[in-house]
């Protein structure tokens, strides 16, 4: 129901993109966002953004630097990274939140997609 794209090595100081592809059944009215999990680290929150697209929320670590967006037309989220660091080296998951909210733990998001690898070399 949800797949992530856009992946890739790069090196410090460099951009991405990552996408994300849903169902409707599941993203009609529900916010979406954007986690990342690296070795031995739990799973944090990235980035969210509500159904209209018009509020959005960003962990401290990427504040300034990453950008949330999402086309209802088409049923994608996307996450414009730059001026990346070697610390955002994880594995990034788009996800699809619960109806209510816009929450920041992985708790409050019950579809994931598979994850997509970004790893940033100094």
């Amino acid at each position: 129901q949800l797949e992530a794209f856009g992946g890739g090595l790069v090196q410090a100081g460099d951009s991405l993109r990552l996408s994300c592809a849903a169902s409707k059944r599941i993203t009609s009215n529900n916010g979406m966002g954007w986690f990342r999990q690296a070795p031995g680290k739990e799973r944090e929150f990235v980035a969210g953004i509500n159904w209209r697209g018009d509020y959005t929320d960003y962990s401290n670590s990427v504040k300034g630097r990453f950008t949330i967006s999402r086309d209802n037309a088409k049923n994608t989220v996307a996450l414009q990274m730059n001026r990346l660091a070697p610390e955002d080296t994880a594995i990034y998951y788009c996800a699809v939140a619960r109806p209510s909210g816009l929450p920041t733990t992985s708790r409050g998001y019950p579809y994931w997609g598979q994850g997509t690898q970004v790893t940033v070399s100094s």
